[in-house]
């Protein structure tokens, strides 16, 4: 029995090129990831500082340096730091839910608009901050613009983008994310070395500048035609928009389906209700797990602890901040590589070659730090090399496959009756999960030991299974027509119901 399917969709396909106005507008939304991956990157590197620790955090600064009977594991095991870290997430998890209301009524723009402002200020009062409450302060109103951004970007750029080219470009907000940790990482290398309180004010106030980017931008961006159509009883406006956004003048199959689509979305008025119908199942399930999965991989056990973690196994501050830049460039690259590869060998493959990888890697790295990280004693050099040399393949893995998927997958999926409302279950849970691993990693790493990465590796088997079973194929399919796979996946007809009248063809 088949348990996957690629669309072969002909006459599916609209019309339309790739403009340069879909392209600019891309970029300056796609500013949201520069700022989530900056966020990410940089705490990780400024709670590994020493002047930030004596500032915010002298017991875990003391503890380090003077408690020689500590175990390696549970140098930096402190609730009050992983707060520092987590506390966004939190802040990302409520905002994600008014952000899905003001998406829904107002259009993607404001989101976008309300994120950038919200980065603005809360990357000002980090860089300011004079006690424990204002740094925390801050760190909540980058997650509110988090919440803001994560939910109406990856919407605005699925929305924009032609379906042959939607896998590219929305993964280009993976990538920005790619870009905004590898930012971090090389400014928190560069500060370090600046004595006193300075350095790591300067990391955590860089963030203004992707912000000011982003906010301005917001500005200037043209509304979605999907969001036109929602909220703008002037249909020629949104087919006008439409025309400059694919390109050409025949644009007339897109908008009749999105104008059939907006129809249905105008019949259901409580659309957090009706994501719950049986109908919607497939499209509530698979992002809520894949965004559970995503977080399960371990990667920001690497995004948010790198530095700390190759501090655990052996490197000094400026050498664990050197191999946070060279896992992000790691990255950053397999991420542009996963934009060239998704719309032509499909979501699946991807996914299936990643999760191998990762799961590969990681049992080999927990395997050496078994052998050779003790409680107390120094890593040999080469053994610490080794660790890092697979960390980055690992990290390559998830570039390729869970990094950008497991946002470009939600974001695609949703019938526009629902899609604000799904998009903010999909940053919700993203950001829960992210919330527990972030507050509890440094906890587990102490009790855990070695074992923290078979923990991970053991959940990328099942999420790999996951995906072999149960993701149908959505490359080149449009939007408005997804509800095509789940009729036609040997598991989701049992419960949306089988397509006995689709035209559609589909290969395994």
């Amino acid at each position: 029995m088949p348990v996957g399917f690629a669309v072969s969709n002909g006459s599916s396909q609209y019309k339309g090129r790739m403009t340069l106005l879909v392209v600019l507008s891309c970029m300056a939304a796609a500013m949201g990831g520069v700022i989530f991956g900056y966020d990410i990157g940089i705490s990780g590197g400024v709670t590994s500082m020493e002047p930030f620790l004596v500032k915010f955090f002298p017991e875990v600064y003391s503890k380090m340096k003077n408690d020689k009977k500590i175990s390696n594991y549970c140098k930096f095991d402190s609730q009050l730091l992983t707060l520092f870290t987590s506390s966004l997430y939190i802040a990302g998890l409520v905002a994600s839910f008014f952000a899905s209301s003001v998406t829904r009524a107002f259009g993607r723009r404001p989101s976008i608009l309300i994120g950038g402002a919200s980065f603005l200020t809360g990357a000002a009062l980090g860089g300011g901050a004079l006690n424990i409450y204002m740094l925390i302060i801050g760190r909540v109103l980058l997650g509110v613009g988090v919440g803001f951004t994560n939910q109406s970007v990856p919407l605005y750029l699925s929305e924009m983008a032609l379906s042959r080219y939607r896998g590219a470009i929305n993964n280009g907000f993976q990538l920005c994310v790619g870009i905004g940790v590898l930012s971090a990482n090389l400014i928190n290398f560069g500060t370090e070395k600046i004595k006193g309180n300075l350095g790591w004010r300067i990391s955590l106030s860089m963030a203004a500048v992707p912000a000011s980017i982003l906010t301005l931008g917001a500005f200037f961006l043209p509304e979605t035609p999907n969001s036109l159509i929602q909220h703008d009883s002037d249909q020629q406006k949104a087919k006008l928009m439409l025309q400059r956004v694919r390109g050409v003048v025949d644009v007339q199959v897109e908008f009749d389906d999105l104008i059939k689509a907006n129809s249905i979305s105008k019949t259901s008025k409580e659309s957090f209700n009706k994501i719950f119908e049986r109908k919607y199942r497939p499209q509530l399930v698979m992002p809520i797990l894949i965004q559970f999965f995503q977080q399960v991989t371990g990667i920001n056990v690497i995004s948010f602890y790198a530095p700390i973690l190759f501090r655990t196994i052996g490197f000094g501050e400026s050498a664990s901040l050197l191999s946070a830049v060279v896992t992000g460039l790691v990255g950053l690259g397999t991420t542009f590589i996963s934009m060239l590869l998704v719309d032509r060998f499909g979501r699946r493959v991807l996914f299936i070659i990643g999760g191998v990888q990762m799961m590969i890697s990681q049992l080999v790295i927990g395997g050496l730090v078994a052998a050779q990280v003790g409680d107390h004693n120094v890593v040999g050099e080469g053994y610490a090399y080794s660790i890092l040399i697979l960390i980055c393949v690992y990290v390559s893995g998830f570039g390729l496959s869970w990094g950008p998927l497991g946002w470009l997958v939600p974001s695609e999926i949703f019938p526009l009756e629902i899609r604000s409302t799904g998009q903010s279950i999909t940053v919700a849970v993203n950001f829960l999960f992210t919330f527990i691993i972030a507050q509890t990693f440094l906890s587990m790493l102490c009790h855990f030991k070695s074992g923290i990465f078979f923990f991970f590796g053991g959940w990328v088997i099942i999420m790999t299974v996951f995906i072999y079973l149960f993701l149908p194929e959505t490359k080149n399919l449009p939007m408005e027509k997804m509800e095509q796979v789940w009729r036609d996946h040997w598991f989701w007809k049992k419960i949306v119901g089988g397509n006995e009248e689709s035209n559609d063809s589909y290969e395994i």
